[in-house]
């Protein structure tokens, strides 16, 4: 027995696209593809009934991502603020570290500063 060929969604939509763009016939089509008249027939339908949730705006997905996404940017934005704050007092800790050392000559164990 022949195992059944098994399409991807892809391939589908390409043979989908060779039987209604060019308006071949469908004999010719499932030749072409080695497959069932049935099978296009089957596909067509299936794109067709599939298409008004395609084509339609959804605005409770939109909704939904919205949402996500104003959560995601204001957690990053407390990240950020965060990181704003630290970097600001490392600096400052650094300044004043400058400061303490600016008039100390460190000659200790040999070093010197130049």
């Amino acid at each position: 027995m022949e195992k059944r060929k098994r399409f991807s969604a892809e391939d589908k939509v390409k043979i989908l696209r060779d039987f209604i763009d060019n308006n071949l016939p469908v004999s010719s089509v499932s030749e072409k593809y080695q497959i069932h008249p049935n099978m296009i027939y089957r596909w067509k339908k299936q794109m067709l009934e599939s298409a008004p949730e395609a084509l339609s705006y959804s605005k409770k997905k939109s909704h939904k991502q919205l949402s996500d996404a104003e959560r995601r940017i204001a957690e990053l934005e407390a990240l950020l603020a965060k990181r704003e704050a630290l970097i600001a007092e490392l600096v400052e800790d650094n300044i004043s570290l400058k400061k303490k050392t600016s008039g100390v000559n460190l000659t200790k164990n040999g070093s010197s500063r130049r």
